[in-house]
């Protein structure tokens, strides 16, 4: 690992220390949007470019987002939770809380297809974001929270 990058890793355990401190002056001076901007720089990899990506769709389709971080991922909202951006090796998995109720006419959603409530997309390296799909579902996501969190 080379000197940027462990730069990079230790500004972000800082960050994410600071966020977990709940009494800690720090952790109200550390934005969300500012512990998603450390991840996206400490991937470095095709990773942090489609997690980027992604915000940028999901801010697009709703302007009105609210960026959190909550178990150590970012996370967006509008009137509940909208989804989840996870890292892991091979993916990035795009978590929508509700996404068993939502329709998916383009097909999206490609993982947790089983259970009652949450549906994923994983996007792998390479692959191709269908932007406007995305922005739909999402659009979706906010009119459904909105709906019973009015």
């Amino acid at each position: 690992m080379d000197r940027a990058a462990r730069k990079i890793l230790i500004e972000l355990a800082d960050l994410v220390s600071a966020e977990s401190m709940k009494k800690s002056a720090s952790r109200k001076s550390t934005s969300p949007s500012r512990l998603i901007d450390a991840r996206i720089r400490a991937l470095g990899d095709w990773r942090g470019e489609l997690l980027g990506r992604l915000r940028i769709l999901i801010a697009e389709a709703d302007p009105d987002v609210v960026e959190e971080w909550k178990w150590e991922v970012p996370v967006w909202s509008h009137a509940g939770i909208i989804c989840t951006g996870e890292t892991y090796k091979s993916v990035v998995k795009m978590t929508f809380a509700r996404g068993a109720a939502l329709k998916d006419p383009a097909c999206l959603f490609n993982s947790s297809l089983k259970g009652n409530t949450r549906r994923a997309i994983d996007f792998r390296e390479g692959g191709k974001i269908n932007g406007k799909a995305l922005k739909a579902l999402v659009r979706a996501a906010v009119a459904l929270n909105q709906s019973t969190h009015p």
